[in-house]
């Protein structure tokens, strides 16, 4: 469980998520209490583990949740939101081919994607709304909320675990906090 609460194992999972080119601006340990990712996709089929393309595949709208608490790396950079487990989580998973909506963010399957990848960067620019509270011993409640529908309850604790493994905590919540009270950087 230590290992949870050290900077570099954090950015190395935050890292494997984050856009091509870009740098980690802040990144915290927090906790996931209700995880609801919506992502549609086309020219694609469902596989066991993935989504994968398929030119004569239709359009699959995906609903992947988790509503209990799991350890999370939650990091900005200049442009997206990233989210990583701490360690591997099982979730639930819907699949529609018919979404039954006008979906302006599909997202066409050009290579293999694995269900476990969906849902852990995101543009800031698709906050829809990020409200924020005060919790329990200094933490923060966070509820971002994006434009496709996908959403995320979150606690921000105040601190970055015990032992020191997290020297720059305080500092990259309070960034964090900033960014997404903003709505996007």
């Amino acid at each position: 469980m230590s290992e949870i609460f050290d900077e570099t194992n954090m950015k190395q999972f935050l890292g494997k998520y984050m856009p091509q080119g870009e740098a980690l601006l802040a990144g915290i340990h927090a906790i996931s209490k209700e995880t609801n990712i919506r992502q549609v996709f086309e020219k694609c089929a469902y596989m066991e583990d993935r989504i994968v393309p398929d030119e004569r595949g239709g359009i699959i709208a995906l609903n992947k949740k988790k509503y209990s608490a799991y350890d999370i790396y939650i990091g900005i950079t200049s442009s997206s939101l990233v989210i990583a487990e701490c360690e591997e989580h099982n979730y639930f998973y819907e699949f529609d081919d018919k979404p039954g909506m006008g979906e302006k963010d599909i997202q066409e399957v050009v290579s293999d994607m694995l269900l476990s990848d969906i849902g852990t960067c995101f543009p800031l620019a698709d906050i829809q709304s990020c409200e924020i509270k005060k919790g329990w011993m200094g933490s923060v409640k966070c509820f971002i909320s994006m434009k496709n529908g996908t959403y995320f309850k979150l606690v921000l604790p105040k601190l970055g675990g015990l032992g020191g493994g997290m020297p720059h905590h305080e500092e990259y919540r309070d960034k964090i906090i900033s960014c997404l009270s903003r709505g996007n950087a």
